[in-house]
């Protein structure tokens, strides 16, 4: 029986939006309190002239006595051109910060992703003030990597397409002349076959990545055994890791989860592929599956050349490749599709490399 997951409020996040309202609350205060210090100060300085103008006699008649329509008159043009002045010259104080954002705005959405925001001085050091910098400065960063990422994709994927599309032009170029043997015509014929389906590929796992992206909420969630689920990945691939005479080893009871089961189903044979691919010949591919209390962790490591500890946390973003001298098929979308399902699901997705040996982690919770 399916059925959607229930979305349950998150206590820190809860928290977290409180603190952000008592941050931005206090910054309001805090300019409403330097407002009223202009005000006061314009009051203070209008009270002075009226008691040295006084004084003097100025606003005095014969008798000794205030003038009145004097009075109101010297108060108010007092009070407009003392507090003009105030204004003018202290207006600059919270308007710095904001040209300077206005300035680092202007300057990102012309395409300088490398600038950053620091309003410097004391009013770096208010929560709000820096919540506002962090913001900045990480949508400039995201848009920094966005912008790299966009310039790999051009280069790789154009690369990723180029040579198969080039190869099959190749191979029908030669099957037109003719003059070739019947062994010779075959060999061709399964080159374009293979590389008509590597194509396909490549365009499938676009449109996967483009739906799970799109998708915000997990639905068709089912019951079922994972663990049998893992299996017939495994089964899936056989043709290609048969090819390499890998030592294939599954340790694991059997486990149920709840979850989207075709959305799961594309993680394990993403994964498995991936370890395929890149383990060496006569090599080791191990599975496991594993309960963790709420969690259920799928491990699938393998034996092979190890991924630096500097590209480890770029493998998960589109269309970044590890390997790239392209000696190896891919274009970066598998682990970022890996990514997106299991974060649909609330769970991680991690990965371990050393000592000869490369593991992916997958830990999903039990239950929706």
């Amino acid at each position: 029986m399916k059925r959607t997951t229930q979305i349950k409020p998150d206590i820190k996040k809860i928290k977290e939006k409180a603190k952000e309202r008592t941050t931005r609350t206090s910054l309001t205060l805090v300019l409403a309190i330097f407002v009223f210090l202009i005000l006061l100060s314009a009051i203070a300085m209008t009270a002075l002239a009226l008691y040295l103008l006084t004084k003097v006699g100025i606003l005095v008649d014969v008798e000794g006595d205030l003038r009145l329509g004097s009075v109101l008159g010297f108060m108010s043009l007092i009070s407009l051109v003392i507090g003009g002045a105030l204004v003018f010259f202290s207006s600059r104080i919270p308007l710095k910060p904001i040209n300077n954002l206005i300035n680092k705005m202007n300057r990102l959405a012309a395409g300088d992703y490398n600038t950053r925001l620091d309003f410097g001085g004391i009013i770096s050091s208010h929560p709000a003030i820096k919540e506002i910098s962090a913001s900045f400065n990480t949508m400039a960063e995201e848009l920094e990597n966005t912008e790299l990422l966009r310039n790999d994709f051009i280069n790789n994927f154009s690369h990723e397409f180029k040579t198969p599309i080039v190869s099959i032009t190749g191979f029908a170029n030669l099957l037109e002349k003719g003059n070739l043997t019947e062994e010779q015509k075959q060999q061709y014929l399964r080159s374009i076959r293979e590389e008509s389906i590597r194509l396909s590929t490549m365009a499938t796992n676009v449109l996967n990545l483009t739906k799970v992206e799109n998708q915000t909420i997990l639905t068709d969630v089912s019951r079922f055994n994972v663990s049998e689920q893992v299996r017939s990945a495994v089964l899936l691939l056989e043709g290609k890791w048969a090819k390499k005479n890998i030592d294939l080893q599954l340790d694991f009871d059997e486990f149920e989860i709840e979850a989207n089961e075709e959305l799961l189903k594309e993680v394990w044979i993403n994964l498995i592929d991936n370890a395929v691919k890149f383990v060496p010949r006569c090599g080791t591919v191990e599975l496991e599956v594993t309960d963790i209390g709420d969690h259920l962790c799928v491990k699938i490591s393998n034996t092979g050349s190890e991924i630096p500890p500097e590209k480890q946390e770029k493998i998960f973003n589109k269309f970044y490749q590890a390997d790239e001298s392209h000696a190896t098929q891919g274009n970066g979308i598998g682990l970022a599709i890996v990514k997106r399902i299991v974060e649909l699901h609330k769970g991680e997705v991690s990965v371990n490399s050393g000592n000869g040996m490369t593991a992916f982690t997958v830990t999903l919770p039990k239950q929706q």
